[in-house]
């Protein structure tokens, strides 16, 4: 009796011995695959792009996702450097102040190179072009900017604020900005703005004036263009190393079709 209880005890021993060894070869396996799956993504460098998301089709929401021109670019140029791209929507005067600091790696949104603009942040090659273009009401008077500037003029004018037609069109009104310009956070409050009467044009990037128009009746877009420009991506200028990775980067999206590919899924030839 004694060694029939001894056997089973023995038995007994072997079988929780053999289970804890299972158990802990399946606990460090999940830990080594858990640990490769987190080296895959969280082990990468982070490159954080500010963007303002209001700026169809470079930049806007679909559902909760951002998406556009800029995004899909910007992912093309992370996944070139190995990095983990992060998309932080913020409003568009407070881009260049974030990446001066630090807070952000890049700003990409949309975004001309200007003289002065260049005194605060660094630029990329250019990516893309656009214009800026004059919405008005179907019915509107305004047929080109020559009667937005003409002497004795007294158009209300909407504009995003900080954005280049924000710029131009306060430049070219001098004193009379101040009293004619009304700034607005987003290309959509602006846009409404016209709609309901409280300004008499808006001043905005063509694809965006589009976007807007076709969204919205009894809007138009003049067919004479404010001025044309180049978008690019700003960099802080104390990040020269970044900023000479992705512009290597971006050349070689650019020279290999990618960007061009991607711009053209996005606004169709006319």
């Amino acid at each position: 009796m004694k060694k029939f209880l001894a056997l089973i005890l023995a038995v007994a021993m072997i079988a929780s011995v053999s289970m804890l060894a299972a158990c802990s070869g399946s606990g460090d396996s999940k830990s080594g695959s858990g640990k490769d799956a987190k080296g895959d993504s969280s082990d990468k460098e982070k490159l954080t792009m500010a963007t303002n998301a209001y700026f169809p089709p470079y930049e806007y929401y679909e559902g909760e996702d951002i998406v556009g021109i800029d995004v899909d670019v910007a992912k093309a140029i992370a996944e070139k450097l190995g990095m983990e791209l992060e998309i932080v929507d913020i409003e568009f005067d407070s881009i260049i102040a974030g990446v001066q600091t630090g807070k952000y790696d890049m700003g990409m949104a949309g975004m001309t190179v200007t003289e002065e603009r260049k005194q605060s942040v660094d630029f990329s090659d250019s990516y893309a072009t656009g214009i800026q273009s004059i919405i008005v009401k179907e019915d509107s008077a305004i047929t080109s900017i020559d009667d937005i500037l003409a002497d004795g003029a007294e158009y209300k004018i909407g504009v995003q604020l900080s954005t280049t037609g924000d710029i131009y069109i306060t430049e070219d009104l001098g004193d009379a900005a101040a009293s004619r310009v009304t700034e607005f956070q987003t290309g959509n409050d602006a846009v409404a703005a016209l709609a309901s009467g409280k300004v008499d044009a808006v001043i905005i990037d063509n694809e965006p004036a589009k976007s807007y128009v076709s969204a919205a009746s009894g809007l138009k877009i003049l067919d004479t263009e404010y001025v044309a420009e180049d978008y690019a991506i700003c960099f802080s200028k104390d990040n020269t190393e970044l900023k000479d990775k992705v512009n290597g980067a971006l050349k070689e999206l650019i020279a290999d079709g990618t960007v061009q590919k991607i711009i053209d899924g996005y606004i169709k030839a006319e």
